[in-house]
């Protein structure tokens, strides 16, 4: 009998140790990241994106396939109109292939747009106007609670194919669960902005089987 338990235990123990994630704390290093249509300062455990043109941009984190887990990371924007979209870019395959999961942070207190405060799209072919217009208010939502459009906010993505859960300073409940649209289920990670700038800290890839 005792030799049955031990045997289930050992069994018991090798499925968590499968099922443990693998987490990978980004360290503000320049060599770890890779510009596109951007350059990048790092300053005080923060990564300041600017943007070099008049498209999105991304920094690509450097020899890492993102599939399955958990992004945790801190984000700021600005309360600019058209200006300011700030997120995170991952299952790329090369630079204008990829998902993205974005705010508006000039979205965040207004009553009429605040349900265009977080966005899901799959780049190229589903842009937030394509799917705008063909599945209104399904990959976009409202923010809650309301950060301050100004300030850091956490964000905690939880990709697990094909659901994508979206959660906002700790909220139990997401802000925007989507099913996603691309097929691809791996790819480069990076952090990603369309306008002006962003800021980013606290990057934590933990990913899972």
């Amino acid at each position: 009998m005792k030799t049955k338990l031990l045997l289930i235990l050992t069994f018991l123990g090798c499925i968590s140790f499968f099922k443990t994630r693998a987490q990978t704390n980004i360290n503000v290093d320049p060599e770890k990241w890779s510009p596109y249509n951007c350059k990048a300062t790092f300053d005080r455990g923060s990564i300041h994106v600017m943007n070099t043109s008049d498209k999105s941009a991304a920094l690509w984190l450097k020899n890492f396939n993102f599939k399955n887990g958990t992004v945790d990371l801190d984000i700021k924007g600005k309360d600019l109109r058209g200006e300011s979209f700030v997120g995170i870019a991952f299952h790329a395959s090369d630079d204008q292939h990829y998902e993205a999961v974005y705010f508006r942070p000039f979205n965040f207190r207004d009553p009429e747009r605040k349900g265009r405060s977080v966005q899901y799209v799959d780049i190229p072919g589903h842009d937030w106007d394509a799917l705008r217009e063909r599945n209104p208010g399904k990959y976009e939502n409202e923010v809650n609670p309301v950060p301050d459009p100004n300030d850091w906010f956490h964000v905690r993505i939880v990709i697990r194919f094909p659901e994508i859960r979206v959660f906002v300073n700790d909220s139990k409940e997401p802000s925007l669960s989507v099913q996603e649209i691309n097929k691809r289920g791996e790819g480069k990670f990076g952090l990603w902005i369309d306008g002006n700038e962003g800021w980013f800290k606290n990057v934590v890839l933990s990913e899972t089987n």
